[in-house]
């Protein structure tokens, strides 16, 4: 897989992170984005590190998909305890 098709990847994987973890996001559709993004490569990461699982080279591979799913929630989760506060209303 090329580096666009793991750009991709990334976006599909924040929007579907976002759809599962619903609510107002300090860095809106661009933070979201841009998490969603190096959250699927973070996952890819976890996974062949620490899964001993190798990086398919289908864009369809289920095991690629959760994991980049999964390490987009596990970075939206991390950002929204981090930052969430920064755009309350006053």
């Amino acid at each position: 897989m090329g580096i666009v098709s793991w750009l991709v990847l990334g976006l599909i994987a924040g929007v579907i992170a976002k759809v599962l973890l619903p609510g107002r996001d300090p860095g809106g559709l661009v933070g979201t984005t841009l998490i969603g993004i190096v959250g699927s490569f973070i996952g890819g990461w976890l996974s062949t590190k620490f899964l001993d699982k190798p990086i398919p080279k289908d864009f369809f591979e289920p095991s690629m998909w959760i994991a980049a799913i999964a390490g987009s929630l596990v970075l939206l989760i991390a950002y929204r305890l981090l930052f969430g506060n920064s755009r309350e209303r006053r």
